[in-house]
């Protein structure tokens, strides 16, 4: 059965980017630039991502002069971005650009998908926006040792105790790994 999971670092105090949308606080973590294996889900055969995290990654490896690059983080795997504009894509990406609400996608993510899961990469509004969707199944955390003033919020909504249940906790490295069910709305 196809899952959709939403598998992030965040800093202690939850913020997946810095200020100026950043991600170099994390790397600057022991293990933080390559994360222990196992932490990726594996069993994902679809990614999803908002256009902020796709123009990130494409500029941070410099992926579109070098597009093997693409291939050391997202294989083969199909990628969906939720962008309202024409955006470049990778040679030999498999990128699926969508312009609308997650609600309106779930029915092509899925089907790209197959019997494998989703991995929702990020932002955490995106994520949230699958949470509001009630399609959102699990949520993965690697929480580093690290408090940021601010930028890029994990989740920016409020979610209630009802709505998650904790499956695991454990450090992995400098991080503290938790793992939560998402509880569908009554």
């Amino acid at each position: 059965m196809t899952r959709i999971l939403f598998d992030t670092a965040t800093s202690i105090n939850g913020w997946i980017a810095d200020e100026d949308g950043s991600l170099a606080w994390l790397f600057a973590v022991e293990g933080g630039d390559h994360p222990d294996d196992g932490l990726f889900p594996s069993s994902a055969t679809v990614l999803v991502e908002g256009s902020t995290t796709y123009e990130w990654l494409l500029a941070e490896q410099d992926i579109l002069a070098h597009p093997e690059k693409w291939q050391e983080f997202h294989g083969a795997k199909t990628t969906f971005v939720f962008s309202s504009r024409s955006l470049p894509v990778p040679e030999g990406a498999d990128v699926r650009f969508l312009n609308g609400s997650v609600a309106d996608a779930l029915t092509e993510i899925r089907v790209a998908a197959g019997d494998g899961d989703i991995w929702v990469v990020g932002g955490g509004d995106l994520a949230g926006q699958f949470l509001d969707a009630d399609a959102l199944d699990e949520i993965r955390l690697s929480v580093a040792p690290v408090a940021l003033r601010g930028g890029a919020p994990l989740l920016p909504r409020r979610v209630e105790s009802d709505r998650l249940r904790l499956v695991s906790a454990a450090a992995v490295g400098q991080f503290a790994r938790l793992v939560y069910d998402v509880v569908p709305r009554a």
